[in-house]
C-alpha cells in the first residue's frame, strides 16, 4: 500500500444541512463552499430590496459615478451590491470602493467589482468613517449608498472631517416568505445550521421561523450581527471569530452535527 498517496480532504459538515439566508451570486458561493465542506446548503432567501422611494436620486448618483464625479464609494451592506448589480453599476478604475466588512467585500467580488478597502477592525459605519478619514484628510468626493432604515452614520462623520458626502438612499429592506416545507425544515430540525449574515437577516429569521430547536445551531458572522440578532430575539449558538463566510463555516463545523426531531421515528 502507498502511504505517500494523497488522502482524501476531511469533510467536517458531511451530514449537515445549512440554510443560507442569501441568494444571487453572494448565496450561490456561500453553497459552493458548503458543499466543499460537505454540507447540504439551503438556499433560502430572506431579504430582498425594494425600490428607494427618490429613484432619480439613485439614477443620477449612479450616473455621476460612472462619470468618475466620486473619489470614494463607500458599501455598507450585502444588499447594496444587489442595487449596484441589478442597475448594472459602473465604478472607473479612478473611484476606489469601501467595504464594511467581509460579507460585503465577498458580494461585491462576486459581481465583478473590485473591493480597495475594508476596515481593520471596527466593521460598522463608524469603523469605515474612522479608517478613511485615517486614510487621506485631504476633502474627498464620497458617494454613501445606504438603504433607508440606516442612520447616516457614516455621512455625517465623514461630512464632519470636512469630506464632500452624497448620502443616497439606496433601497428599503423587504422580506421574503419562504416556503412552507422549509418552515417545517427548521420547525423538525432537519435543517442543522442558520447562517445570520445582518440583522435584516435576523429580523426575518425570528419572524418566518417562530419554532427553531434548541439544538439548532444559529451563527452569527460577527459581533454586530449576534448583538442584533439577539435583540430580535434569536438564540445565537456562535458567533464568527473571523468576520468571513469561511469564519462563518469554520465556526459552525466545530459542533457535532444535531439530530431532527423526526430522524428516529418509526
Amino acid at each position: 500500500m502507498d502511504t505517500d498517496a494523497p488522502q482524501p480532504q476531511a469533510k467536517p459538515l458531511k451530514g449537515w444541512r445549512v440554510l443560507v439566508p442569501r441568494g444571487g451570486p453572494w448565496g450561490d458561493g456561500v453553497a459552493a463552499t458548503l458543499r466543499a465542506q460537505g454540507a447540504s446548503p439551503v438556499v433560502a432567501p430572506l431579504i430582498n430590496f425594494a425600490p428607494a422611494e427618490d429613484q432619480a436620486a439613485l439614477e443620477q448618483s449612479l450616473a455621476d459615478l460612472a462619470a468618475g464625479q466620486f473619489d470614494w464609494l463607500t458599501v455598507t451592506s450585502a444588499t447594496t451590491v444587489d442595487v449596484l448589480h441589478a442597475y448594472r453599476a459602473s465604478i472607473p478604475d479612478t473611484t476606489r470602493v469601501a467595504a464594511v466588512g467581509e460579507t460585503t467585500a465577498s458580494a461585491l467580488t462576486a459581481v465583478g467589482f473590485r473591493v480597495d478597502l475594508i476596515p481593520d477592525e471596527d466593521n460598522s459605519a463608524a469603523g469605515m468613517a474612522a479608517q478613511l478619514i485615517d486614510l487621506q484628510s485631504d476633502p474627498l468626493r464620497i458617494l454613501a449608498l445606504r438603504s433607508k432604515i440606516a442612520k447616516p452614520v457614516l455621512a455625517r462623520r465623514l461630512a464632519a472631517a470636512g469630506h464632500d458626502v452624497r448620502s443616497v438612499v439606496a433601497y428599503r429592506t423587504v422580506g421574503v416568505p419562504v416556503a412552507d416545507r422549509i418552515v417545517e425544515e427548521v420547525r423538525s430540525g432537519r435543517i442543522n445550521a442558520i447562517l445570520v449574515t445582518s440583522g435584516s437577516v435576523a429580523e426575518q429569521v425570528h419572524a418566518q421561523f417562530p419554532d427553531i430547536p434548541d439544538e439548532t445551531v444559529i451563527a452569527a458572522i460577527g459581533p454586530r450581527t449576534a448583538k442584533d440578532a439577539r435583540k430580535a430575539g434569536l438564540g445565537v449558538r456562535v458567533v464568527a471569530p473571523e468576520q468571513t463566510v469561511q469564519g462563518l463555516i469554520d465556526a459552525v463545523s466545530r459542533f457535532v452535527l444535531p439530530h431532527a426531531s423526526d430522524e428516529f421515528a418509526i
